[in-house]
């Protein structure tokens, strides 16, 4: 029997009245004062408005910043289909949300609902504008990041209808979720809308999944079709050979984009499916230095890539390595059918989550069976009893965050000691949390279910006592493979997949004949190749910390410019050349 699953919750504009100045709410629709529109309006234009013009439609890209000066204004979520208000803004308020400083569609419409006039700011102007003056930046990214995040919980944005047990769905669906796009997902087994919905759209339920977006039927896209209609960005090959491209767009990588393009070299970044990595799926972040009240990892995602972009990188995703080749001195990361030629590479891809062992894995997973804790997968187990499988930080986060939503959530370790592998902070509040069922010394045997899951057979390890309990959902924190299959036969790797680095490089790279030609001496981060580097958990012996990635990718920069210098001066001290180069001969900054 299905579970009912609640509605989405009212919008502010919704509970305040259609044609009502939406109420401010944390922060995400703050007043501009009077200085910063005067220093907004001389980088803009303004612009009479009249009842029923739209500023923006659904969609429309590379459409200005906004300021309403006069009038009232209001946001419109599926402005020709079933219309939905998401807020009224009135004077000194702006408009848009993240998609205007990332570069993607707009996610809803923008419609004068009284006469008045409005600032219109090209978004050029803008990022130069808030360059100079961080407060006005910091407010503006605050909104948009927090208008974002009431998107997605408000299912706005394009609609995804598909069956739970489809593996395109699975695929449509992760690409929204883990790249934080405004969706909503129609469940073909559960939504009782759903086949009208389709022969409304001349669509039969065996064609599916279809993805509907401004008034357009997209069947069945690829992961490619559908980020290009969204406007992520596309792949975009250097008009000349680039000074490092990092591959993995997760904390390692986007530290390292952010201080590679920070520091004047010419920098791009690719991931296979998302900005974040693992980290990414984070509900919240709460020993990352700098945060004391945490943050998601959705939200340190967003913020490093506006950062890493606001210096010149190009950020590509999604985007999938599927070689590392040398050419002439220099290296070629392909893409598909693209090629991509650099100086260096920095290795950041990380690791895949590792499955249960167990029988029926595959007919559960996305119908009860998650690797990751997200918005999306809690709204889908709202109500229900969940099982987290883990001792680890994931799981711990992953525990604390899924009983705001879950009937009840039970934690199942495999070892004897919850401090072992997870933080403290973390360990302490769920060995005190009346809402956890802590299960140490548990492992899964069976999984039992029809067309979702039903309930988990679990199996104590020492007295072999088994249970059943009842469960819709089963989050798997179990550790992860590397992500390296992109690499065979090119840098020498750990018997686990992970990548040698510094002396473990030189150990190896010693020991194989076949790489004697590229002796060297391996600096701390760099493998059996001159001038490739490893960061992140992709790299053998790594801390498996937010912090130590960001780090490491950091490191990687500094490595990757004495390797720059040494190629270009072999014979000059690595000291002597400035470690912020930029091509036009100023300086990047501290």
């Amino acid at each position: 029997m299905a579970t009912q699953r609640p509605a989405s919750p009212p919008t502010p504009a919704e509970l305040a009245g259609a044609d009502d100045e939406t109420p401010d709410r944390d922060g995400a629709y703050p007043r501009l004062s009077d200085q910063q529109i005067q220093r907004l309006a001389g980088h803009g234009e303004r612009r009479r408005t009249r009842a029923g013009d739209v500023l923006f439609e659904e969609g429309e890209r590379g459409h200005p910043f906004f300021v309403v000066l006069d009038g009232r204004v209001a946001v419109v979520a599926d402005r020709t289909g079933e219309a939905r208000v998401i807020a009224v803004h009135g004077p000194r308020r702006f408009l848009g949300e993240l998609g205007v400083l990332t570069g993607q569609a707009a996610f809803y419409s923008a419609e004068v609902r009284e006469d008045g006039e409005v600032l219109a700011v090209p978004v050029e102007r803008l990022r130069a504008l808030v360059a100079q003056d961080p407060a006005l930046g910091d407010l503006i990214l605050r909104a948009y990041l927090l208008r974002r995040e009431l998107l997605i919980g408000l299912g706005a944005g394009f609609k995804i209808i598909g069956s739970r047990f489809s593996p395109d769905t699975r695929r449509l669906r992760e690409l929204a979720a883990r790249n934080r796009l405004p969706h909503r997902w129609i469940d073909l087994e559960e939504d009782p809308g759903a086949e009208e919905l389709l022969r409304g759209l001349g669509v039969s339920p065996d064609e599916t999944p279809v993805v509907l977006w401004h008034g357009q039927v997209l069947r069945n896209p690829s992961t490619s079709e559908l980020a290009r209609a969204i406007g992520l960005p596309a792949p975009d090959k250097p008009v000349d050979v680039a000074d490092v491209v990092v591959v993995g767009a997760g904390p390692a990588g986007l530290a390292a984009a952010v201080y590679g393009a920070s520091e004047g070299l010419g920098t791009v970044a690719l991931d296979a499916v998302a900005t974040g990595g693992q980290a990414g799926t984070s509900s919240r972040i709460e020993n990352y230095l700098g945060f004391p009240s945490g943050i998601s990892g959705g939200e340190l995602a967003e913020r490093a890539v506006i950062q890493a972009e606001k210096f010149g990188a190009r950020i590509t995703v999604p985007a999938k390595a599927t070689a590392l080749e040398r050419d002439d001195g220099h290296y070629v990361v392909r893409v598909g059918e693209q090629a991509i030629t650099t100086r260096t590479v920095i290795i950041a891809t990380g690791a895949r989550y590792r499955r249960l062992p167990v029988p029926r894995l595959e007919d559960f997973e996305g119908a009860g069976v998650y690797y990751a804790a997200t918005l999306m997968e809690a709204q889908l187990c709202a109500g229900d009893p969940v099982i987290v499988v883990g001792g680890g930080n994931s799981a711990g986060q992953a525990t604390l965050f899924l009983t705001r939503y879950a009937a009840e959530v039970h934690l199942l370790v495999r070892g004897e000691d919850l401090n072992r592998d997870m933080s403290r902070y973390l360990a302490a509040r769920i060995e005190h949390d009346p809402r956890v069922d802590l299960q140490l010394g548990t492992e899964v045997r069976e999984l039992e279910g029809d067309d979702r899951l039903e309930a988990v057979i679990t199996e104590n390890v020492r007295t072999g006592e088994r249970r059943r309990l009842a469960a819709r959902d089963l989050f798997v924190f179990i550790g992860a493979d590397p992500y390296t299959d992109w690499l065979a036969g090119t840098v020498a790797l750990d018997a686990d997949g992970f990548v040698l680095t510094g002396a473990d490089a030189g150990r190896a790279q010693a020991a194989d004949p076949a790489r004697r030609e590229d002796v060297h001496h391996p600096s701390l981060l760099e493998t059996t190749l001159p001038g490739v580097l490893a960061v992140g958990d992709v790299r053998s012996r790594s801390i498996k910390r937010v912090a130590s990635a960001v780090g490491e990718g950091s490191m990687a920069v500094r490595l990757v410019h004495e390797h720059l210098a040494a190629a270009h001066h072999p014979s000059a001290p690595v000291a002597a050349v400035p470690q912020n180069r930029l091509r036009n001969g100023t300086s990047a900054g501290a």
